[in-house]
């Protein structure tokens, strides 16, 4: 598909991995709308790099978790773009404990805002995607490795997972792909923050190309998919970890 004039909404996009892929996508052509909970600062720091490099980009305030506030944003995509082609559905919480030490409040708030985060953001995609759009969500490669403590996180994103696979089928004849991206351990301020040296070493030595993933590699990911290239994947997920499952 051609980027010229493809609108593109990023959730979570004003740090980390979020922020990596909405400057690869504006880079590639796309015009971006930049989502935040939070950090208002840092999404408006964001669009102001987009434009500094000759892009085109607005921010846009809205916890995925909150329906309403996700049904607002991709009309104010529509109003300021006239519509939206691609949706990343990037935002998301990770709190580990093991399953007997989860309470309530931690349950509740990963399904809020990973699962029916991304449940509400695809179901407005699903509806006011142009023909022709991309919808790639992201899990995670703990559905795979299956950690002890991530017992809650990973079941969020094996959802996720499921319901990129159903979607992918039930937008038939519109020429719309649906597909995940899994991360594994990512080097982010956020990934990165109060572990040791050693801890990050080890992580870092787990997948056989013995490094941890950047925002980059995991935005050139979603650009590959997002891209003219990926044009043929539907329905899967990309594991874009290195090797380390």
């Amino acid at each position: 598909m051609s980027q010229e004039r493809k609108v593109a909404i990023v959730t979570g996009a004003s740090r980390g991995i979020g922020a990596a892929v909405a400057e690869r996508l504006a880079r590639d052509g796309f015009t971006i709308v930049v989502n935040y909970a939070g950090g208002a600062a840092e999404a408006e720091t964001r669009v102001q790099k987009i434009k500094a490099a000759g892009g085109q980009a607005i921010t846009a305030q809205a916890d995925v978790a909150d329906a309403a506030a996700v049904a607002r944003m991709f009309e104010s995509a529509e109003v300021a773009f006239g519509g939206v082609d691609v949706l990343v559905n990037n935002a998301g919480i990770m709190t580990v404990a093991t399953i007997a030490d989860s309470d309530d409040a931690l349950f509740d708030r990963q399904i809020a805002v990973n699962l029916k985060g991304s449940f509400n953001t695809m179901r407005e995609a699903a509806k006011r995607l142009r023909d022709g759009g991309r919808i790639i969500n992201f899990s995670s490669s703990v559905v795979g490795l299956l950690q002890p403590t991530y017992g809650v996180y990973a079941a969020t994103k094996a959802g996720v997972e499921a319901m990129t696979s159903i979607l992918a089928k039930e937008l038939r004849g519109r020429n719309i792909s649906v597909n995940s991206v899994a991360p594994g351990p990512t080097a982010t301020g956020l990934f990165l923050n109060g572990k040791p040296q050693d801890v990050i070493d080890r992580l870092a030595k787990l997948a056989p190309l013995e490094r941890l993933g950047t925002p980059e590699d995991i935005a050139a990911s979603v650009a590959f998919l997002a891209g003219p290239d990926g044009s043929w994947i539907n329905g899967q997920t990309l594991r874009a970890n290195g090797g380390i499952i």
